[in-house]
């Protein structure tokens, strides 16, 4: 059966268990990924003959696996990399990490206990990546890149720029074009701060063709091993990347004054950077800056920004697009940096700049914005098309990440260059120019913030009602679509001021809720949602073996929000993101199964005594089969939950309220016993130790043993109400005529109560089990009979289109909520008038000295 997406992030994660201790994260990726590595080229060597990655013999992973809890697993592991490494020109990429570092992974015993239970992990039988491709859908490279983003949220500041975050990633590769590009001859694209090569394999996915070249460069040795490793494991053997100081030392270049040109580039350098400058000089012999003629000005010492970005220029074609990253800095900082600007202005270079929301890369939380450089336009460019994408983002955990409907809103944005008020605007070059501006680039100067401060009306607040220009103008976007729903919330006195027909929070929501126009929309929208499952069921349900699951969700996606935007109720691009979200979560998955295994399914269970509950199934839950099948049987069994419930209820209930009678305490019931009547050598506490002390005077084996007898029945009669259940409480109830004449009808009903109470919970649990092993059978049996055409409609229309509908409906719920609580707070705002307040103080102020002066104080 083939392993799911999760599944495998899951099993590889915890990898990375067997060696916390003695590092961090920076440390043991590494590790790591080096053993999954050589896991891969081993599962690839046995199923492909044409790989490229030779593994010498004795030096697969199998090979070294042999070893594990053997003293020779360290060595044996250095050995087969160093191998390895020699064969396929990968020094110092695979053999820079040492298995036999009693630093890192402890000495003796416990280094080989690490590295064997690291290898452990990776003896998984599901871990077979001989086979790791759906249709070129990359099981294992996603897996890699799902490591690295885990490593580089774990360590720490500095240690996790080695990596681009895969949304970012995304956008950029969009908004240079590549999936634009239709030539037939061969494409290049360069990274000259590649990292691990995630910018890289994401411009590539982009560009959906085979006849792409990738080239980088990067300046750190373990992390340039990462990205060789990742080409590798992605199939892009034949990747020219570099180790090198591309600023000072580039290596991709024709000749020795001369720089390599790439059709495209993607480059995320570091931000910042200090000192930069070294065995470069201000005239650059590749001319990338200097103060010739024609060049840009030198970039700053102290801030290597524009230093990356001139880079980037001179290595690109004349016809070339490429993309960087950059702090927002660098659009409005003054000296040599406007300079720079400037002439990059001037010659139409800077074809679009989008601005990010904060925190989104590792290693520092300041805002970014992507640089967008188009040569093969640049005569023709009227402007520069500008993105404020700082408001679109969620939290996760102590970063923020880009939204699948974030990344759609700025791809959107940036294919159609439309403008949208306060996100999108086209600029042209005059303004940017002008005395105002001055070459500035600072995103706020052209794309003005949604106003989100609250105008206050004095008269309003003086004497009541509602402002016009809040009804009018602040509200005006839900009157475009629910017209007739501002007259039946407001009645208006005049032009300047409206007032609330209704007040009451729950009237207001009835009236939304009711209105004509939302009940309209609401069914628009719904149908939206329903076209959409209706024009992709057929298709949905005939997936074939081997498809692309990430060409069905893009084409998925474009389809369900071509849909959505056929209404105007709900932002369509929530509606986007709720199935983007669930693909994540589970649909996924569901289409990586499909693919390799087709419409099968297997059905077992985790636990020794399973309950229909606990029956495992990955593309058909039970859920799903019991809500389709058994809905009425699963109902009787959460009503009989519903019964055991209650009763256990009444009976916590009785215990709190009798503590003595019922509770667990041995001394009210000691008290009340008549020892006399019942074969105890004591009459009370007293006289317990009375008698057991002269025992402690009898020494030896006899003493012992009258002294433990003694205990033992002392135990036999008292202990047995330390816990309370039924059985203990019986046992009471057949002593109520040894206990005194104290002792109540009401005490001796409430016992019998209590029992009957138990006695209904035996049988109603006892019933709850009949139930659910007959549920059991009826689930058990109802899987083995699963037809294809049942699997494909439990999977499509319930699994799929049920969940979906249920999620997209609450974005109605969403809006109606949101309108009701804009409602409420515009009413709250002017609800207390001065006048009211002013009597209110005065009302308060003789309630207070009336109170003062009953106190005898007058003020």
């Amino acid at each position: 059966m083939a392993i799911k997406k999760s599944q495998l992030y899951n099993t590889l994660w915890e990898a990375c268990n067997a060696l916390r201790g003695g590092m961090d994260a920076s440390q043991y990726k590494d590790y790591v990924l080096v053993v999954l590595f050589l896991k891969y080229i081993s599962d690839k060597a046995k199923s492909d003959p044409n790989t490229l990655i030779s593994v010498p013999k004795g030096c697969s992973f199998y090979d070294v696996a042999k070893h594990i809890n053997q003293k020779t697993v360290n060595e044996t592991m250095n050995s087969s990399l160093e191998k390895i490494a020699e064969e396929n020109g990968l020094e110092g990429v695979i053999n820079t990490v040492d298995f036999a570092d009693e630093q890192k992974l402890g000495k003796s015993d416990e280094m080989i206990r690490t590295v064997s239970q690291l290898l452990k992990v990776f003896q998984n039988e599901s871990l077979d990546f001989s086979n790791n491709r759906a249709a070129d859908d990359d099981l294992i490279g996603d897996a890699y890149e799902y490591l690295m983003r885990k490593f580089a949220s774990q360590s720490g500041k500095s240690k996790g720029q080695f990596y681009t975050p895969a949304e970012v990633s995304r956008v950029m590769a969009n908004v240079v074009g590549i999936n634009k590009d239709n030539r037939k001859s061969n494409i290049s694209i360069y990274d000259p701060t590649c990292g691990s090569g995630s910018l890289l394999l994401r411009a590539k996915a982009e560009a959906k063709r085979d006849n792409v070249s990738l080239d980088g460069q990067e300046k750190d040795l373990a992390t340039i091993g990462m990205a060789k490793m990742s080409m590798i494991i992605h199939g892009v053997e034949t990747a020219c990347l570099e180790h090198g100081d591309t600023l000072n030392n580039p290596l991709h270049k024709d000749d020795e004054k001369t720089l390599h040109q790439f059709d495209y580039i993607v480059a995320n350098p570091p931000f910042s950077m200090k000192s930069w400058m070294k065995t470069a000089k201000a005239e650059d012999v590749f001319g990338r800056w200097g103060t010739a003629e024609g060049l840009a000005p030198v970039p700053p010492n102290g801030c290597g920004d524009y230093a990356f970005l001139l880079h980037i220029v001179a290595s690109l074609r004349s016809d070339g697009h490429a993309a960087c990253i950059l702090p927002h800095g660098v659009l409005f900082r003054g000296n040599d940096e406007a300079t720079i600007r400037e002439w990059l202005v001037r010659r139409h270079l800077i074809s679009g700049i989008i601005g990010l929301p904060p925190n989104l890369f590792y290693g520092t939380g300041i805002p970014a914005c992507i640089i967008v450089i188009d040569k093969k336009n640049a005569l023709e460019s009227k402007g520069i098309f500008m993105i404020d994408a700082k408001e679109g983002f969620a939290k996760d955990g102590d970063k923020n990440r880009l939204r699948e409907m974030d990344i759609r809103r700025i791809e959107d944005a940036w294919n159609d260059h439309q403008d949208i008020p306060h996100f999108a605007r086209f600029v042209p070059y005059e303004e940017i120019q002008d005395s105002k501006n001055n070459f500035n680039l600072n995103l706020p100067r052209y794309i003005a913030p949604e106003d989100s401060e609250i105008q206050q009306d004095i008269t309003a607040h003086l004497h009541g009602n509602i402002p016009a220009y809040d009804v009018d103008e602040v509200f005006s976007h839900y009157w475009e679509v629910c017209p007739s729903l501002k007259s039946q919330l407001f009645s208006k006195l005049n032009k300047e001021y409206y007032k609330f027909k209704k007040s009451e929070a729950s009237e207001i929501k009835k009236i939304i809720d009711a209105n004509a126009d939302f009940q309209h929309h609401s069914a628009l929208y719904r149908q939206s949602v329903a076209d959409f499952f209706e024009s992709k069921n057929t298709e949905m349900k005939k997936l074939p073996l081997g498809f692309n699951p990430k060409e069905k969700i893009e084409q998925w996606g474009n389809a369900l929000l071509e849909q959505a935007e056929k209404q105007q109720l709900v932002n369509p691009y929530e509606v986007y993101e709720i199935l983007l979200s669930f693909w994540a979560e589970t649909m996924q998955d569901d289409c990586y199964l499909i693919s390799r295994d087709g419409w099968n399914i297997t059905v077992g269970t985790d636990k020794k005594k399973p309950t229909y509950k606990d029956i495992l199934c990955d593309l058909v839950p039970v859920d799903v089969v019991v809500n389709e099948y058994f809905a009425a049987e699963e109902s009787a069994i959460a009503n009989q939950e519903a019964t055991i419930e209650e009763i256990n209820s009444q009976i916590t209930e009785m215990e709190e309220e009798n503590p003595q009678e019922l509770g667990d305490s041995v001394s009210v019931i000691k008290s009340k016993l008549e020892t006399a009547s019942l074969p105890l050598p004591f009459e009370n506490e007293e006289q317990v130790l009375l008698e057991f002390l002269p025992l402690l005077a009898i020494k030896g084996k006899e003493g012992k043993t009258k002294q433990n007898a003694y205990i033992a029945k002392f135990k036999e009669i008292f202990d047995q109400f330390d816990k309370l259940n039924k059985a203990a409480v019986t046992k009471r109830i057949k002593q109520i005529p040894l206990l005194s004449e104290n002792v109540d009808e009401e005490t001796k009903t409430l016992y019998e109560k209590y029992v009957e109470l138990q006695d209904k919970l035996s049988e109603e649990k006892d019933s709850l089990k009949e139930l659910m092993t007959e549920m059991y059978q009826k689930v058990k049996t109802k899987y083995d009979s699963l037809t294809e055409k049942d699997i494909r409609h439990l999977v499509v229309d319930c699994k799929w289109r049920g969940t979906l509908t249920a999620r997209t409906d609450t974005l109605l719920t969403d809006v109606c909520q949101k309108m009701t609580t804009d409602m409420i707070a515009l009413r709250d705002r002017y609800a207390h008038t001065l006048p009211d307040i002013e009597n209110r103080v005065n009302d308060l102020r003789a309630k207070v000295n009336a109170s003062l002066e009953s106190m005898g104080i007058t003020l």
